[in-house]
């Protein structure tokens, strides 16, 4: 399906930057967690891989 890709890259991108905000927003009002920075940052790569390959 043509754009299918494109489509589902911009939703990881988006549920990347929305979990960036979520644990931000978390780290600020409870505290630091190293897990929810850990899930983030492979979400980030994960996302960071999707873009790149669709070169």
């Amino acid at each position: 399906m043509p754009g299918s890709t494109d489509s589902s890259t911009k939703t990881m991108g988006v549920l990347t930057v929305g979990g960036l905000v979520m644990v931000t927003a978390y780290t600020v009002a409870l505290g630091s967690n190293g897990w929810l920075w850990f899930g983030w940052v492979v979400l980030g790569l994960l996302t960071l891989g999707m873009v790149l390959s669709q070169g």
